[in-house]
């Protein structure tokens, strides 16, 4: 999604940030730290806006150089975002993220979408993390997508076909595995 965004971004005034949760680091994923990487995204290069420049060296003096605080990095977004006519943050793996940092982060997208009308939020997850979504918008479009019984077949074989251990596999245990696999997790 982001790859496309990018792509279909023709004009210079529209800006994608987005970033990836991952289960086995979720608990530096912090609110501060995701939106901390997006405000990144949308302030590289040299013209760092001079009011958020400020601010960063304001914050760096009064906290005697420890991490900005989640306040401090929201006004910092709210100046960046101002600044870009169109903003696009795209969350992917949301469900990877801690409940208790999620719920934060949902929090902090929905304030940025009530202060930047002009920004839209492209968030993937499991299906269970949909209710906690719904609760934290009041404008959701929420599209489901899972895996094909075609598709899972043809992973499987794929998978199969790269099996070090040829020999031990006949083609009866092929059809096995191909039909026991891919009608558990249609099932899902």
């Amino acid at each position: 999604m982001i790859d496309d965004l990018c792509d279909q971004r023709i004009w210079k005034d529209t800006a994608v940030a987005g970033l990836y949760c991952d289960f086995k680091t979720h608990q530096e994923q912090s609110a501060t730290n995701m939106l901390g990487a997006i405000l990144k995204q949308l302030i590289t290069g040299e013209d760092i806006p001079a009011n958020i420049r400020q601010a960063f060296r304001k914050a760096k003096m009064e906290l005697g150089c420890r991490y900005l605080g989640l306040p401090e990095l929201m006004k910092m977004l709210y100046c960046a975002i101002a600044l870009i006519p169109e903003v696009f943050i795209c969350i992917d793996a949301l469900d990877e993220s801690s409940p208790k940092h999620r719920l934060e982060l949902l929090q902090s997208l929905q304030d940025i979408l009530l202060q930047s009308p002009r920004t839209r939020v492209f968030l993937t997850g499991r299906a269970h993390v949909k209710d906690e979504i719904v609760k934290s918008f009041t404008e959701v479009v929420t599209v489901p997508v899972g895996p094909t019984t075609s598709d899972i077949k043809q992973y499987l074989a794929s998978r199969l076909d790269r099996d070090t251990e040829a020999d031990a596999m006949d083609d009866r245990l092929r059809a096995d595995i191909m039909k026991k696999i891919s009608g558990t997790i249609s099932e899902m």
